[in-house]
């Protein structure tokens, strides 16, 4: 039983880091595209 509940534990552990390191992924390329976006806007403008 108590093996069964730290399965559970580490694999939501493990699910959780996971996702956490894919969503920073996420934002960090936002990020770049919107800093891309400002550039190019910077550019036009000038």
């Amino acid at each position: 039983m108590k093996k069964g509940i730290l399965f559970c534990v580490v694999f939501l552990t493990a699910f959780v880091i996971v996702s956490g390191l894919s969503a920073c992924n996420t934002v960090q390329g936002v990020g770049k595209d919107i800093q891309a976006g400002g550039k190019a806007i910077e550019k036009s403008a000038k």
